[in-house]
């Protein structure tokens, strides 16, 4: 946009969690990287985020609401101003800022609509990329659970292993089971066999 216009400035500025807004991207100065701005001092910006509205300014330096401005507008040789709001569903999640110099062409409504489809289009992206990173949390919380809950399982089966173990190698007790009753002893192997295939299953997932 900055080149097909030919701005003095173009730049996105996204709503930050704490309430804050920042710029993340800017044609002039690609280098500048997630900065907080002060809205008090961009009151065209800041119009924009409250109103939910385009603002439209043709000529910056004689327009009202840029008066505490003029002297940094006329030392930026500054012409026209259009911020258009990024909305997702009901709330401006941020803007595109674009400023042209007096030496270029004004902005015409013609131009205005077409910044509203960009902000359109980038506001589905950043939807698109949000929900992306959203089920990448997601899976990761998943596989995590599942990772748990396998080391769970390893830990029981572990600590009884190790329980009956030293148990059982105890002398008054290495013998202990041929006491029991035939019919106890068969229902001792099948509940053993009934609890390995659960636990078989289980690990299946």
């Amino acid at each position: 946009m900055g080149e097909t216009f030919g701005l003095d400035r173009c730049s996105i500025y996204l709503a930050g969690g704490n309430a804050d807004v920042r710029l993340v991207a800017s044609y002039e100065d690609p280098s500048i990287r997630n900065l907080v701005v002060d809205l008090d001092r961009y009151p065209e910006l800041k119009r924009a985020f409250e109103s939910g509205d385009t603002v439209f300014i043709p000529d910056a330096p004689n327009d009202p609401m840029l008066q505490n401005a003029r002297a940094a507008l006329d030392l930026r040789n500054v012409r026209s101003i259009v911020v258009v709001p990024i909305r997702s569903r009901s709330s401006v999640i941020g803007a595109i800022f674009l400023r042209t110099e007096r030496e270029s062409e004004p902005f015409t409504e013609s131009d205005v609509r077409f910044c509203q489809v960009i902000a359109s289009l980038t506001a589905k992206a950043l939807r698109n990329a949000h929900r992306f990173e959203s089920l990448l949390r997601s899976s990761d919380d998943h596989e995590d659970t599942r990772r748990r809950s396998e080391l769970e399982r390893i830990a029981l089966v572990a600590f009884l292993r190790r329980l009956l173990d030293s148990y059982t190698a105890r002398e008054d007790h290495m013998w202990a089971e041929t006491l029991l009753p035939r019919a106890s002893d068969d229902e001792l192997d099948r509940l053993v066999s009934v609890a390995m295939q659960v636990l078989e299953e289980e690990a299946k997932g």
